[in-house]
Protein backbone atom coordinates (compact mmCIF):
# COMPACT_ATOMS: atom_id res chain seq x y z
CA UNK A 1 0.00 0.00 0.00
CA UNK A 2 1.47 3.08 -0.95
CA UNK A 3 0.96 6.85 -0.79
CA UNK A 4 -0.43 8.86 -3.80
CA UNK A 5 1.35 11.93 -4.53
CA UNK A 6 -0.57 14.53 -3.08
CA UNK A 7 -1.95 17.76 -4.29
CA UNK A 8 -2.27 20.51 -1.50
CA UNK A 9 -4.15 22.91 -3.90
CA UNK A 10 -7.36 20.32 -4.62
CA UNK A 11 -9.84 18.47 -2.92
CA UNK A 12 -8.39 15.14 -3.64
CA UNK A 13 -4.97 16.84 -1.63
CA UNK A 14 -6.30 17.68 0.96
CA UNK A 15 -7.98 14.32 1.42
CA UNK A 16 -4.79 12.76 0.87
CA UNK A 17 -2.82 14.92 3.15
CA UNK A 18 -5.41 13.91 5.93
CA UNK A 19 -4.38 10.22 4.87
CA UNK A 20 -1.41 10.88 6.00
CA UNK A 21 -2.17 12.19 9.01
CA UNK A 22 -4.69 9.78 10.04
CA UNK A 23 -1.35 7.02 9.26
CA UNK A 24 0.62 9.30 11.65
CA UNK A 25 -1.76 8.81 14.13
CA UNK A 26 -2.19 5.61 13.93
CA UNK A 27 1.90 4.94 14.49
CA UNK A 28 1.68 7.55 16.88
CA UNK A 29 -1.00 5.34 19.31
CA UNK A 30 0.89 2.28 18.78
CA UNK A 31 4.54 4.14 19.82
CA UNK A 32 2.70 4.78 23.41
CA UNK A 33 2.13 1.23 24.21
CA UNK A 34 4.82 -1.16 25.41
CA UNK A 35 5.30 -4.24 23.12
CA UNK A 36 3.57 -2.49 20.11
CA UNK A 37 5.72 -1.17 17.03
CA UNK A 38 5.48 1.77 15.81
CA UNK A 39 7.89 0.75 13.20
CA UNK A 40 5.20 -1.99 12.18
CA UNK A 41 2.28 0.20 11.53
CA UNK A 42 4.49 2.69 9.46
CA UNK A 43 5.04 -0.62 7.35
CA UNK A 44 1.37 -1.76 7.56
CA UNK A 45 -0.31 1.60 6.34
CA UNK A 46 2.18 1.94 3.85
CA UNK A 47 4.29 4.85 4.68
CA UNK A 48 7.53 3.17 6.02
CA UNK A 49 9.68 3.59 3.05
CA UNK A 50 8.89 7.04 2.34
CA UNK A 51 9.47 8.08 5.95
CA UNK A 52 12.93 6.74 5.92
CA UNK A 53 13.53 8.27 2.51
CA UNK A 54 12.36 11.97 3.87
CA UNK A 55 14.39 11.16 6.93
CA UNK A 56 17.51 10.31 5.14
CA UNK A 57 17.26 13.41 3.07
CA UNK A 58 16.53 16.30 5.49
CA UNK A 59 19.57 18.71 4.77
CA UNK A 60 20.28 21.21 7.34
CA UNK A 61 22.35 23.37 4.85
CA UNK A 62 18.73 24.54 3.70
CA UNK A 63 18.56 26.78 6.46
CA UNK A 64 21.00 28.93 4.31
CA UNK A 65 17.86 30.31 1.79
CA UNK A 66 16.21 31.50 5.04
CA UNK A 67 17.88 34.45 5.07
CA UNK A 68 16.51 35.10 1.83
CA UNK A 69 13.00 34.70 2.50
CA UNK A 70 12.32 38.49 1.68
CA UNK A 71 13.46 37.80 -2.32
CA UNK A 72 11.06 35.63 -4.53
CA UNK A 73 14.06 33.75 -5.77
CA UNK A 74 14.72 32.78 -2.22
CA UNK A 75 11.54 31.35 -1.12
CA UNK A 76 11.09 29.81 -4.88
CA UNK A 77 14.31 27.87 -3.72
CA UNK A 78 13.49 27.43 0.29
CA UNK A 79 10.11 25.81 -1.53
CA UNK A 80 12.18 23.79 -3.87
CA UNK A 81 14.31 22.35 -0.94
CA UNK A 82 11.33 21.28 1.61
CA UNK A 83 9.53 19.74 -1.14
CA UNK A 84 12.40 17.67 -2.42
CA UNK A 85 13.20 16.61 1.04
CA UNK A 86 9.47 15.55 1.90
CA UNK A 87 9.30 18.54 4.81
CA UNK A 88 5.52 18.44 4.35
CA UNK A 89 4.80 14.63 4.23
CA UNK A 90 6.67 14.70 7.50
CA UNK A 91 4.59 17.54 8.84
CA UNK A 92 1.81 15.63 7.99
CA UNK A 93 2.50 12.56 8.96
CA UNK A 94 4.43 14.07 12.60
CA UNK A 95 1.53 15.68 13.46
CA UNK A 96 -0.86 12.73 13.31
CA UNK A 97 2.06 10.42 15.20
CA UNK A 98 2.17 13.46 18.02
CA UNK A 99 -1.48 13.75 18.31
CA UNK A 100 -2.58 10.54 18.97
CA UNK A 101 0.62 9.90 21.08
CA UNK A 102 -0.33 12.95 23.51
CA UNK A 103 -4.15 11.22 23.78
CA UNK A 104 -2.94 7.85 24.41
CA UNK A 105 -0.11 8.29 26.19
CA UNK A 106 -2.58 10.60 28.90
CA UNK A 107 -4.77 7.63 28.86
CA UNK A 108 -2.48 5.42 29.56
CA UNK A 109 -0.58 7.62 32.31
CA UNK A 110 -4.17 7.62 34.22
CA UNK A 111 -4.32 3.92 33.63
CA UNK A 112 -0.95 3.45 35.52
CA UNK A 113 -1.78 5.46 38.13
CA UNK A 114 -4.98 4.21 39.41
CA UNK A 115 -4.89 0.91 37.73
CA UNK A 116 -1.40 0.13 38.45
CA UNK A 117 -2.32 -4.34 38.65
CA UNK A 118 -4.30 -4.79 35.49
CA UNK A 119 -2.47 -2.25 33.68
CA UNK A 120 0.79 -4.06 34.23
CA UNK A 121 -0.91 -7.14 33.30
CA UNK A 122 -1.72 -5.65 30.11
CA UNK A 123 2.09 -4.93 29.70
CA UNK A 124 3.07 -8.33 30.52
CA UNK A 125 0.71 -9.89 27.72
CA UNK A 126 2.05 -7.51 25.27
CA UNK A 127 5.76 -7.93 25.83
CA UNK A 128 6.03 -11.34 26.21
CA UNK A 129 3.66 -12.06 22.97
CA UNK A 130 5.80 -9.56 20.89
CA UNK A 131 8.89 -11.49 22.18
CA UNK A 132 6.85 -14.78 21.04
CA UNK A 133 6.12 -13.23 17.54
CA UNK A 134 10.04 -11.50 17.60
CA UNK A 135 11.51 -14.63 17.98
CA UNK A 136 9.95 -16.32 14.97
CA UNK A 137 12.46 -14.28 12.92
CA UNK A 138 15.72 -15.06 15.12
CA UNK A 139 17.68 -18.45 15.55
CA UNK A 140 19.84 -19.32 17.98
CA UNK A 141 22.14 -21.12 16.79
CA UNK A 142 25.51 -19.93 16.88
CA UNK A 143 27.68 -19.51 19.97
CA UNK A 144 27.62 -16.25 19.52
CA UNK A 145 24.02 -15.15 19.30
CA UNK A 146 23.81 -17.40 22.36
CA UNK A 147 25.98 -15.04 24.14
CA UNK A 148 24.04 -12.35 23.07
CA UNK A 149 20.64 -13.54 24.54
CA UNK A 150 21.81 -14.35 27.32
CA UNK A 151 23.67 -10.72 28.05
CA UNK A 152 20.28 -9.37 26.92
CA UNK A 153 17.96 -11.58 29.50
CA UNK A 154 20.57 -10.65 32.06
CA UNK A 155 20.97 -7.22 31.84
CA UNK A 156 16.79 -6.34 31.38
CA UNK A 157 16.90 -8.34 34.40
CA UNK A 158 19.02 -6.48 36.40
CA UNK A 159 17.71 -3.06 34.71
CA UNK A 160 14.08 -3.83 35.79
CA UNK A 161 15.00 -4.85 39.02
CA UNK A 162 12.49 -2.51 41.94
CA UNK A 163 14.93 -1.16 43.61
CA UNK A 164 16.58 0.51 40.88
CA UNK A 165 13.62 1.65 37.75
CA UNK A 166 10.61 2.19 40.08
CA UNK A 167 8.22 4.26 37.79
CA UNK A 168 8.89 7.49 37.82
CA UNK A 169 12.85 7.26 39.73
CA UNK A 170 15.38 8.87 38.86
CA UNK A 171 13.74 11.30 36.40
CA UNK A 172 15.76 14.16 35.63
CA UNK A 173 15.99 16.25 32.26
CA UNK A 174 18.90 14.30 31.31
CA UNK A 175 17.65 11.12 31.66
CA UNK A 176 14.34 12.19 30.19
CA UNK A 177 16.68 13.48 27.18
CA UNK A 178 18.73 10.03 27.08
CA UNK A 179 15.04 7.95 27.10
CA UNK A 180 13.66 10.14 24.02
CA UNK A 181 16.65 9.04 22.12
CA UNK A 182 16.81 6.02 22.31
CA UNK A 183 12.78 5.49 22.47
CA UNK A 184 12.35 7.37 19.17
CA UNK A 185 14.67 4.91 17.74
CA UNK A 186 11.97 2.30 17.82
CA UNK A 187 10.30 4.38 14.51
CA UNK A 188 12.34 3.73 12.06
CA UNK A 189 12.60 -0.22 13.24
CA UNK A 190 9.82 -2.70 12.81
CA UNK A 191 9.06 -4.70 15.26
CA UNK A 192 10.53 -2.67 18.29
CA UNK A 193 8.27 -0.67 20.32
CA UNK A 194 9.31 2.76 22.13
CA UNK A 195 7.22 2.53 24.41
CA UNK A 196 8.88 -0.76 25.53
CA UNK A 197 12.40 0.26 25.63
CA UNK A 198 10.95 3.09 28.08
CA UNK A 199 9.19 0.69 30.43
CA UNK A 200 12.94 -1.33 30.35
CA UNK A 201 14.19 1.65 31.70
CA UNK A 202 11.45 3.11 34.40
CA UNK A 203 11.26 6.24 32.38
CA UNK A 204 7.35 5.15 31.42
CA UNK A 205 5.35 6.87 33.66
CA UNK A 206 7.36 10.16 33.24
CA UNK A 207 7.03 10.07 29.70
CA UNK A 208 3.29 9.79 29.14
CA UNK A 209 2.44 11.85 32.00
CA UNK A 210 4.22 14.96 30.10
CA UNK A 211 1.26 15.77 27.99
CA UNK A 212 -1.56 15.82 31.12
CA UNK A 213 1.18 17.69 32.90
CA UNK A 214 1.47 20.43 29.90
CA UNK A 215 -2.63 20.29 29.17
CA UNK A 216 -2.95 21.02 32.91
CA UNK A 217 -0.58 24.01 33.04
CA UNK A 218 -1.73 25.43 30.55
CA UNK A 219 -5.03 25.51 32.15
CA UNK A 220 -3.28 27.03 34.86
CA UNK A 221 -1.51 29.73 32.52
CA UNK A 222 -4.89 30.98 31.79
CA UNK A 223 -5.77 31.25 34.94
CA UNK A 224 -2.70 33.95 35.69
CA UNK A 225 -0.61 30.70 37.43
CA UNK A 226 2.10 29.89 35.06
CA UNK A 227 4.42 28.01 37.13
CA UNK A 228 2.85 25.15 36.66
CA UNK A 229 3.02 25.31 32.73
CA UNK A 230 7.09 26.34 33.38
CA UNK A 231 7.57 22.95 35.59
CA UNK A 232 5.54 20.85 32.85
CA UNK A 233 7.84 22.37 30.06
CA UNK A 234 11.27 21.24 31.32
CA UNK A 235 10.52 17.91 31.35
CA UNK A 236 8.64 18.04 27.71
CA UNK A 237 11.30 20.06 25.97
CA UNK A 238 14.01 17.74 27.37
CA UNK A 239 11.98 14.27 25.77
CA UNK A 240 11.55 16.46 22.68
CA UNK A 241 15.25 17.35 22.53
CA UNK A 242 15.72 13.85 22.89
CA UNK A 243 13.59 12.47 20.56
CA UNK A 244 14.37 14.98 17.82
CA UNK A 245 18.60 14.19 18.46
CA UNK A 246 17.76 10.32 18.37
CA UNK A 247 15.30 10.45 15.59
CA UNK A 248 18.10 11.45 13.37
CA UNK A 249 21.26 9.84 15.26
CA UNK A 250 20.45 7.14 17.78
CA UNK A 251 17.97 5.76 15.17
CA UNK A 252 20.23 5.31 12.47
CA UNK A 253 22.98 3.53 14.42
CA UNK A 254 20.42 1.35 15.39
CA UNK A 255 19.26 0.51 12.35
CA UNK A 256 22.62 -0.05 10.88
CA UNK A 257 22.90 -2.77 13.47
CA UNK A 258 20.25 -4.30 12.25
CA UNK A 259 21.56 -3.78 8.33
CA UNK A 260 24.82 -5.41 9.41
CA UNK A 261 24.31 -7.64 12.32
CA UNK A 262 20.42 -8.51 11.92
CA UNK A 263 20.06 -11.99 13.63
CA UNK A 264 22.51 -11.01 16.76
CA UNK A 265 20.14 -7.58 17.07
CA UNK A 266 16.75 -9.26 16.86
CA UNK A 267 18.18 -11.82 19.46
CA UNK A 268 19.31 -9.41 21.63
CA UNK A 269 15.84 -7.13 21.17
CA UNK A 270 14.25 -10.51 22.01
CA UNK A 271 16.36 -11.07 25.12
CA UNK A 272 15.40 -7.77 26.27
CA UNK A 273 11.47 -8.14 26.44
CA UNK A 274 12.00 -11.49 28.16
CA UNK A 275 14.25 -10.61 30.77
CA UNK A 276 11.99 -7.59 31.04
CA UNK A 277 9.11 -9.28 31.90
CA UNK A 278 9.61 -9.45 35.58
CA UNK A 279 8.96 -5.74 35.49
CA UNK A 280 5.16 -6.17 35.52
CA UNK A 281 5.50 -9.19 37.56
CA UNK A 282 6.44 -7.02 39.99
CA UNK A 283 4.05 -4.09 39.68
CA UNK A 284 1.25 -6.35 39.67
CA UNK A 285 2.50 -8.44 43.14
CA UNK A 286 3.18 -5.06 44.58
CA UNK A 287 -0.62 -3.58 44.02
CA UNK A 288 -2.19 -6.83 44.86
CA UNK A 289 -2.25 -8.34 48.02
CA UNK A 290 -2.92 -12.01 48.64
CA UNK A 291 -2.91 -15.55 47.62
CA UNK A 292 -1.35 -16.25 44.22
CA UNK A 293 -4.78 -17.37 43.12
CA UNK A 294 -6.04 -13.90 43.42
CA UNK A 295 -3.21 -12.20 42.04
CA UNK A 296 -3.55 -14.52 38.84
CA UNK A 297 -7.21 -13.59 38.92
CA UNK A 298 -6.36 -10.07 38.49
CA UNK A 299 -4.07 -10.20 35.80
CA UNK A 300 -5.58 -13.39 33.31
CA UNK A 301 -7.86 -11.08 31.67
CA UNK A 302 -5.45 -8.18 30.69
CA UNK A 303 -2.41 -10.45 30.19
CA UNK A 304 -4.62 -12.74 27.36
CA UNK A 305 -6.19 -9.17 25.73
CA UNK A 306 -2.85 -7.88 25.73
CA UNK A 307 -1.29 -10.92 24.04
CA UNK A 308 -4.23 -11.43 21.79
CA UNK A 309 -3.59 -8.05 20.06
CA UNK A 310 -0.28 -8.50 19.81
CA UNK A 311 -1.32 -12.03 17.98
CA UNK A 312 -4.32 -10.24 16.06
CA UNK A 313 -1.64 -7.91 14.63
CA UNK A 314 0.65 -10.51 13.89
CA UNK A 315 -1.96 -12.45 11.96
CA UNK A 316 -2.43 -9.97 9.76
CA UNK A 317 1.19 -8.79 9.24
CA UNK A 318 2.95 -12.09 8.89
CA UNK A 319 4.12 -11.44 5.47
CA UNK A 320 6.20 -8.46 6.87
CA UNK A 321 9.81 -8.79 7.02
CA UNK A 322 11.46 -7.33 10.33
Amino acid sequence: MADADVDADTGAGARAWLVVYLKGACMGAADTVPGVSGGTIAVIVGVYERLIAALTSIDPRSVRHVASLHTAAGRATLAEDLLRMDVPFLLALGAGVLSAAATIASVMSVAVERYPAPTNAFFFGLIAASAVVLSRHVDVATPRRTAVAAVGVVFAFLVTDPSLSGAGDGTTPPVLFVAGAIAISAMVLPGVSGAFLLYVMGQYEAATRIPRDVAGGMVAALGGDVGPLLGALVPFVSFLGGALVGLFSVAYLVRAALERHREATLVFLVSLMIGALRLPVNEVRTNVEGPPMEVAAVAAVPVVVGAGLVFALDRHTDDLEY
